[in-house]
Formats: C-alpha cells, sequence, structure tokens
C-alpha cells in the first residue's frame, strides 16, 4: 500500500513540476501558447487550464504527503525509557583471582 502511494506521490511530483515550469511569468519564461491569436485554446485559456491544473497537483501532493506521513508513523509504537521495568539486580561478581606468572624454568645442561 505504501508503495503504491509512493509512486503516484512521486508522479504527482513530476506533474507539478512540469506544470509550473510551463506557466507563462510576467517576463514570458517559459511559458508556452504564442503565435497567432485565433485557436482551440487560447492563451487565456491554458493559462486558466494551467493554473487549475497546477492547484489540483498541489492538492494531490498534499493528500499523498500526509498520507505517506501517516503510513510513516502508524508502524512504529513509542515507548518512554520510564515505562521499561529495570532488570532484577544481580550478585556483584567475585573477584577474578589474579593468574600467578610462570616461574622461570632452570635451564638443564646436556
Amino acid at each position: 500500500m505504501e508503495s503504491i502511494i509512493l509512486v503516484i506521490h512521486l508522479m504527482v511530483i513530476l506533474a507539478l513540476i512540469v506544470s509550473v515550469l510551463m506557466q507563462r511569468s510576467e517576463g514570458g519564461g517559459l511559458g508556452m501558447g504564442g503565435g497567432g491569436g485565433g485557436g482551440i485554446v487560447s492563451v487565456r485559456g491554458s493559462a486558466n487550464l494551467l493554473t487549475r491544473t497546477t492547484a489540483v497537483l498541489a492538492v494531490a501532493f498534499f493528500v499523498t504527503s500526509m498520507t505517506l506521513a501517516i503510513l510513516a508513523s502508524s508502524g512504529t509504537e513509542t515507548r518512554s525509557i520510564m515505562e521499561e521495568t529495570p532488570a532484577a539486580p544481580t550478585a556483584p561478581a567475585a573477584p577474578a583471582q589474579p593468574e600467578q606468572p610462570a616461574q622461570p624454568g632452570v635451564p638443564l645442561s646436556q
């Protein structure tokens, strides 16, 4: 489920980037729609379409982001360190006896 929403989220991101870059800025920018005055989609109509598309994609981005955040947080259980019970005390270990160094050997002549 989470991976499906993640793929949809990535596609929405790419479409949102494209729709923002296609919009005409005040200086011209990357806006499309130049050419003759007549046509099926006028400059004003394409601007309104791009604005609406950007708004819909922004809402879809918000919804998928929130859904992914909810899904990610639902899998973990928050635990407090105060809720943990302390481990039972154990008896202290006996001190280790130091090892006796090996006695030097006396060389035997042959």
